[in-house]
């Protein structure tokens, strides 16, 4: 059997991608090493979905990633917990302040919703914030959330039933080139064919990208992050505290749609490689931070830590285009801790791409992710 596409990865860019494909009456097989679909970072996401980010592409493609999953239960049935709770970033350093608000110009220049408050307007979002030294805050009220599990499982099945045939529990060991084309993609269990193949395999990008002759910088290292027993909701946006701490770079947390609050910080100097296992560490840095911050967290019950990875670049930008190396590959890998969120709009991107069907929205996008770039660029606040 020949497939239109085979995408390699059953993650937060594959399965999309692969669903867009299927509907636009592309043949699709999705070939993961995993049990089910989302087995790897994707059910360890928080579930954060923003585009405050610095740079066209990735606020264009998170846009529109809001914009599917604002709507999918209206469109497409399934409930996915969305939240439009927005997202906000507390100053209380003038260098931070400045940066921001110079920001805001850069998103407002790219279509971005989202406004400065004042110390006290913010309370109102956050009551009880901590006020001393407060300068104010980046709100962008149309960011939001929704649940991995939940948006994963909608996914899967609207794949299915679209006719994307999947193929869990195979791991890909080589790929057949020849003449600047991928033949077949060859597994512990099978031999595919293919016209086209999409390297979207997250923790494994750089493995895959080497069987086509590619060199992806794609370097994971590794994120943890807790959930709190359910209680009723007594905050709006999710909190982004930007400040250094010793062992983190930065931390965040929001209250889901359940009522459980989420939260995640970032390790400093970063933990490379993929350990999955959870640290003694990880939840007295994090909880004293965030108590620090917002003291009505501190008789909250943790349910339970879990630990995932970000597959990052060196500039924090996604790397998605075509293989140096074999014409009929596209890799959409790199997505640096945020596949959840650029997942659903990436996904539609991808398969325009293997369709030729790219707008002149979309080659720009695609300039800030080109495989070739020189990485010298970075992304702020990401």
């Amino acid at each position: 059997m020949i497939y239109d596409v085979i995408v390699i990865g059953a993650g937060s860019i594959g399965i999309p991608t692969a669903l867009n494909l299927a509907e636009k009456k592309q043949k699709v097989l999705v070939i993961d090493g995993e049990h089910g679909p989302g087995q790897q970072n994707n059910k360890k996401a928080i579930g954060g979905i923003r585009a405050t980010h610095s740079d066209f592409g990735k606020i264009s493609v998170c846009l529109r990633s809001i914009e599917i999953l604002r709507d999918w239960k209206e469109t497409r049935g399934d409930d996915i917990g969305w939240m439009s709770n927005g997202y906000s970033y507390p100053a209380y350093r003038e260098q931070d302040a400045k940066a921001l608000k110079d920001l805001l110009q850069v998103q407002h220049s790219y279509g971005l919703n989202i406004k400065w408050l004042s110390a006290a307007e913010y309370n109102e979002l956050v009551p009880g914030i901590l006020m001393d030294g407060l300068l104010g805050s980046t709100y962008s009220p149309e960011d939001g959330s929704c649940s991995p599990l939940q948006t994963t499982n909608a996914y899967f099945f609207q794949a299915k039933q679209a006719g994307v045939q999947f193929q869990f529990g195979e791991l890909v060991n080589s790929l057949k080139c020849e003449g600047g084309k991928v033949l077949e993609v060859i597994t512990n269990k099978g031999r595919y064919k293919a016209g086209q193949v999409i390297n979207a395999a997250g923790n494994h990008a750089r493995m895959i990208g080497a069987l086509a002759g590619d060199d992806l910088k794609v370097f994971p290292d590794n994120h943890e992050a807790g959930i709190t027993e359910p209680v009723k909701r007594f905050f709006g946006p999710m909190v982004i505290d930007m400040r250094k701490a010793p062992g983190s770079a930065n931390f965040y947390f929001y209250q889901n749609n359940e009522g459980q609050v989420v939260f995640c910080i970032t390790p400093d100097p970063p933990i490379l490689g993929i350990d999955n296992r959870s640290t003694s560490r990880f939840l007295p840095m994090c909880s004293k931070r965030m108590i620090e911050i917002y003291p009505r967290l501190r008789n909250l019950k943790v349910r339970r830590t879990w630990r995932g990875q970000y597959p990052m670049t060196p500039d924090g930008f996604p790397i998605v285009g075509s293989s140096e190396h074999q014409q009929n590959m596209i890799h959409a890998v790199g997505m640096c801790g945020q596949g959840f969120m650029l997942g659903p709009g990436m996904g539609e991107l991808v398969s325009r791409m293997c369709l030729d069907e790219l707008s002149k929205d979309d080659l720009r996008v695609l300039k800030s992710f080109d495989p070739l770039r020189d990485f010298s660029a970075e992304e702020v606040f990401k």
